[in-house]
């Protein structure tokens, strides 16, 4: 027993002492950004240079990143992961891989829309580096994962394209005001 008289148990003891894993602090921000209820704050988990891609879009930085997620709610009535689990794997100290395996769920003009995917997160010293959703835990279609590079080109160019527009119309990633 502890001092205040109450019995701790051998798992709480090392629960309460256990070091967070890195997907435990990124894990709430993802939640946020694909809620469509993402702050400014969400977005450090990502470093400056960072990526995201997705088979729609093609975003580089943070500015890029913020227009991709806060372009959410103004597609889709509702947005959210609704199933996850996670696997963390370290490549070498300070860097590693985050895989969630997960359900995203999504409401356009009335319709519900379900949806499996494989969220990648490639993390350097606590920062997002890559951040890449494959629908249907299937690879995004680039120069390196297609038969023919060149329609690999194609799609990334068109994701490219993608995001600039959104950029633009999402105001260059400009934090929304409350």
């Amino acid at each position: 027993m502890d001092a205040a008289g109450k019995e701790i148990n051998f798992k709480e003891a090392l629960d309460s002492g256990a070091k967070k894993s890195l997907a435990d602090s990124i894990i709430p921000h993802l939640l946020r950004l694909y809620g469509s209820s993402a702050t400014a704050r969400d977005f450090e988990i990502y470093a400056p240079d960072a990526s995201f891609e997705d088979p729609l879009m093609r975003a580089h930085g943070v500015q890029q990143i913020k227009s991709a997620f806060y372009s959410l709610p103004k597609v889709f009535s509702e947005s959210k992961i609704v199933e996850y689990s996670v696997e963390e794997k370290m490549v070498s100290p300070g860097k590693g891989e985050i895989l969630i395996d997960n359900k995203q769920h999504y409401k356009i003009l009335g319709k519900d829309i379900d949806m499996i995917s494989l969220i990648r997160l490639s993390v350097d010293e606590g920062k997002v580096i890559r951040h890449e959703d494959w629908w249907d835990k299937k690879p995004i279609s680039n120069r390196e994962t297609v038969k023919l590079p060149l329609l690999g080109r194609v799609a990334e160019m068109t994701r490219r394209g993608s995001m600039l527009a959104t950029h633009v119309f999402m105001r260059f990633g400009k934090d929304p005001t409350v």
